[in-house]
């Protein structure tokens, strides 16, 4: 039996002092140089007989594991070696000596996540001449050890920081391998790191998913046989449930994003697994309940060939989107169609693997397939790329689990969705709206984002990661231009002569396969608008009320489209009826915009480093002066693609037959017949 060890928490002068000395030794070194980039990787010997989509097995999930580990213990050649990587340019840190140790700190625990479930199977896994175990069995005390560049030092009175975060995630891999990662460990190694992270996870955090890093280190040292705070760990457990709001979706205040599901979701039936089904059996089933929400959602926010959608803040993490699949394999629900899920979760994983851009300095880039400045986060640095790792805990199911074994396929894009029509699945928990388009087997998104630019200290939630007026799968965002380029929204000249965004949306309602939202500019209360989203088998139909009190200019932008390998993006007009249909092609995709009311001017516009996927990229605008006065305040639009190998139909490019206002009534009469009817109130 273990007897409970009373920990007294490092404090006081003298950690100061060390910590100090230890602070003055460092300097903000650049990382090793290694030569060479990684070869991409290969699926070698693919099954199609159990995966006739992607070819991948189990093997190749730990092949993809072995790969990018092994790109991370290229920085390794000796056991000091810290896992510190190359840092890119922009506003990621560190930027100042004092966030080093975090940095590093971030780089060993993240690399766990892949190292961890490879280590259950193989503990004598050596990469770069380093055997992977000995290596984190080495760096894990160093951590606690004020005499150590890796030294953390304890929370003290301070509040909730990145080190809470770390040391969560640290106390997920020692509860996936003890055996390895904290059984070899000496008793003094043991009580010194249990000071410390408990120290953090004993003591306030920030109302998110961050109250599971709590949860996981007051579990890990409770199941050791430490005191621990009881009363903190129930209220935390109790607040992540009540973030449920369901279908799925966790409120990550405020936003509902990926970490709903490569956080909440994971965690929760992890934490319930691991420690809660024994301790807290009412709460973990509370959180496997929750899970099973999920698989009957979220796999349709991915496109037909599993594709994830740009998408949100920490994009850098990619392929944890689909972490939460495996787990699937748990449920005791044999409606849940495992081999769609591990059809999309192995569709993830080439999706970057696959990628030429996806790896620099033979480590995953800040971006989402190179490195994309826009789409970076000031708490990210170099390491923090591998919370992607959690995609392989899936690894730590047997062998012979449903999920690898059942065989892949394409789930409703195959069985039930037909072409020439449009899938919307709207969420009533949370007014997320996945749509899914057979035609070009994509997928979109509308959710959440109401964030005021000036109170975004960040300057994650008010930017283009969340206020576009969708995102899809097939056209991740391009970043806005201060010249009024657009993609995905409007933007309008405010009184420092600026081009403004939407950002303050609020959502109404959805009905009738229309999504409704009313706008206002965060700087001026006086312009705002009314949004209805129409999706259509082949794009969208916007019917947008101007309701402003002042005259103003504004543009509308279509999703962007890059340049592929060296090919000019081509641009054509086509008549039809009394309109203009304005095509973009980039050799992969068309898109088409046909103004069908308000708007005056229409432009095909290049640019060079706003898109994710390409240095150079086009997208279509829209513009026009505004007026209070004008009698017409219906800005009517269609926003179309195809792929690039078909041509366009006059239907294709004009599905509206009519379209008649009377004061806050609009109908719209489609050529299929379909009528819908929309009233402004």
């Amino acid at each position: 039996m273990i007897l409970l060890k009373q920990i007294k928490y490092i404090t006081g002068f003298c950690v100061v002092l060390f910590t100090m000395a230890s602070m003055e030794a460092q300097e903000i070194k650049p990382a090793k140089q290694v030569d060479g980039e990684m070869p991409l990787f290969e699926v070698e010997a693919p099954d199609y007989e159990l995966s006739p989509m992607t070819g991948m097995t189990r093997k190749h999930w730990e092949d993809a594991a072995r790969y990018l580990l092994e790109g991370a213990f290229s920085y390794i050649d000796n056991l000091d070696d810290p896992m510190k990587f190359p840092k890119l340019p922009g506003k990621s840190y560190p930027h100042s000596v004092d966030r080093v140790p975090t940095e590093k700190l971030e780089g060993l625990v993240r690399t766990l996540f892949v190292a961890a479930p490879l280590l259950k199977k193989e503990p004598d896994l050596t990469l770069n001449g380093i055997k992977v175990a000995e290596y984190y069995q080495h760096q894990i005390p160093k951590l606690a050890n004020p005499e150590s560049e890796a030294f953390i030092k304890p929370r003290g009175n301070g509040g909730p920081s990145q080190n809470l975060v770390e040391y969560g995630a640290l106390a997920i891999s020692l509860f996936i391998s003890p055996e390895t990662l904290w059984e070899p460990l000496s008793q003094d190694d043991k009580d010194a790191l249990a000071a410390s992270m408990l120290s953090y996870g004993d003591g306030p955090t920030v109302d998110s998913n961050w109250k599971f890093f709590n949860i996981f280190v007051l579990s890990f040292f409770d199941a050791q046989g430490y005191e621990v705070n009881k009363p903190l760990l129930e209220e935390y457990l109790n607040k992540s449930l009540a973030d449920y709001r369901g279908q799925g979706w966790y409120n990550d205040h405020p936003a509902y994003d990926y970490y709903s599901m490569w956080a909440f979701q994971v965690y929760g039936p992890m934490w319930a697994s691991v420690y809660g089904n024994t301790h807290y059996p009412e709460i973990a089933k509370a959180f496997k309940t929750n899970f099973q929400d999920l698989v009957y959602h979220y796999p349709y926010m991915f496109s037909e060939d599993g594709q994830m959608i740009m998408f949100g803040r920490s994009i850098s993490y990619r392929i944890a989107s689909m972490s939460p699949f495996p787990f699937a394999g748990t449920l005791d629900d044999d409606t849940i169609n495992l081999g769609w899920l591990r059809r999309i979760s192995s569709g993830v994983l080439l999706q970057f693997l696959k990628n030429p851009e996806f790896l620099k300095d033979r480590i995953p880039t800040l971006g989402f397939y190179d490195h994309f400045e826009p789409a970076v986060q000031n708490y990210s640095t170099r390491g923090s790329v591998f919370w992607m790792g959690k995609a392989f805990l899936g690894l730590l199911l047997p062998e012979d689990n449903a999920f690898w074994t059942a065989t892949e396929n394409e789930g409703p894009w195959a069985s039930r969705f037909e072409d020439d029509a449009v899938y919307n699945k709207f969420q009533s928990a949370s007014n997320v709206l996945l749509t899914d388009y057979p035609d070009i087997g994509a997928s979109e998104i509308r959710a959440w984002c109401h964030e005021r630019k000036a109170d975004d200290w960040q300057g994650f939630r008010s930017s283009e990661n969340y206020n576009k007026l969708s995102y899809n799968s097939a056209f991740p965002w391009q970043a806005d231009d201060a010249d009024g380029t657009i993609s995905m929204n409007y933007v309008f000249k405010n009184a420092k002569e600026e081009w403004e965004p939407w950002r303050l949306y609020t959502f109404k309602k959805y009905e009738d396969g229309k999504y409704y939202r009313d706008a206002v500019l965060e700087t001026n209360d006086q312009v705002h608008m009314q949004l209805v989203d129409i999706p259509l088998t082949n794009g969208i139909l916007r019917i947008d009320k101007q309701t402003s009190e002042v005259p103003v200019a504004m543009r509308l932008g279509h999703y962007a489209l890059p340049e592929i390998d060296g090919k000019t993006i081509e641009q054509s007009t086509q008549k039809v009826g009394d309109y203009t249909a304005t095509i973009i092609d980039n050799g992969q995709y068309q898109l088409a915009m046909v103004p069908l009311s308000g708007w005056e001017d229409v432009d095909v516009i290049e640019k060079t480093d706003l898109h994710p996927v390409a240095d150079d990229s086009a997208v279509i605008n829209v513009s026009a002066e505004f007026s209070p006065e004008a009698k017409n305040k219906i800005y009517a639009t269609l926003m179309l693609w195809k792929k690039s190998d078909e041509a366009w139909s006059a239907e294709d490019l004009l599905p509206v037959k009519d379209l008649k206002t009377e004061g806050n009534e609009v109908e719209v009469e489609m050529i299929s017949g379909e009528l819908h009817s929309i009233n402004f109130d």
